[in-house]
């Protein structure tokens, strides 16, 4: 199993580790072959399980570190300082710690997961930025998070991974207005679709905006649409056009060297 890395959040002194997992390299059968990394799925938990257990050791972790939060497209985030179980998640989309050890996990079928890293403090983020959420302002609420814990905006880089792509991201007609009620500017991330009334939706290109806005060190993205590469990452928008019953999710990862 080989994650998805970029240079952007690779330390040398591996005082930062990260990774942005597809479908390979799981034990899932069916729709959710192989690495399906979400409960919410229904896919079999000891599968599941195993799964999240590859995904962390391929980050020379323990799953028992793992911190995966209830996404709800909120804006909302949380400072974490141990691990909680899987009934106590807290219904939030970013996450920030300065806890050696811990893993941060992101899980998307469309979406795009931010992985955040200043390594001089010590301190990382990630946040789970659907449209919604993107809009409301989960990405500023977890660098705040960040910065609440000592890190400083200008050593903060930030890796927007695999998400759905603006060729597959059809929207419809009242989606640009609240986009553009706050930043006009950015009608050029609606381009039209091949439908009347329709556009096509750079939601990667928001993120990276908005990231953009808040005087961070660096922002980057390692590119793949989830939605149009049906052999290495799960889709929510595929598994509807294809009329199947369920779908995988995608889990990225950043911890703080133990």
């Amino acid at each position: 199993m080989e994650p998805i890395s970029h240079a952007l959040l690779d330390d040398p002194e591996n005082r930062v580790r990260h990774g942005f997992f597809g479908r390979a390299g799981g034990v899932s059968e069916g729709l959710y072959r192989s690495l399906n990394c979400g409960y919410g799925s229904g896919d079999d938990p000891e599968a599941v399980h195993e799964n999240r257990t590859r995904a962390t050791a391929a980050c020379g972790l323990s799953p028992s570190t793992l911190c995966t939060a209830y996404q709800v497209h909120s804006a909302e985030a949380l400072v974490v300082s141990a691990p909680w179980k899987r009934k106590d998640a807290p219904r939030v989309d970013a996450m920030a710690t300065a806890t050696p050890g811990l893993a941060l996990a992101i899980l998307t079928a469309d979406c795009a997961p931010v992985l955040m890293a200043d390594r001089e403090a010590g301190v990382i983020g990630a946040a789970h930025a659907g449209w919604r959420g993107a809009l409301s302002g989960v990405l500023e609420a977890a660098v705040e998070a960040m910065l609440g814990l000592g890190a400083r905006a200008g050593e903060i880089r930030a890796v927007i991974g695999p998400a759905i792509g603006a060729a597959s991201y059809e929207v419809g007609p009242e989606f640009p207005a609240p986009f553009l009620a706050r930043r006009p500017q950015d009608d050029d991330l609606f381009a039209p679709a091949g439908r009347d009334g329709r556009f096509l939706f750079d939601l990667a290109g928001y993120v990276a905006r908005r990231l953009d806005g808040l005087g961070l060190a660096a922002v980057a993205a390692t590119g793949g649409d989830t939605c149009a590469n049906s052999d290495r990452y799960f889709s929510y928008r595929r598994s509807v056009h294809r009329g199947e019953s369920d779908y995988g999710r995608n889990i990225s990862i950043v911890a703080l060297g133990p």
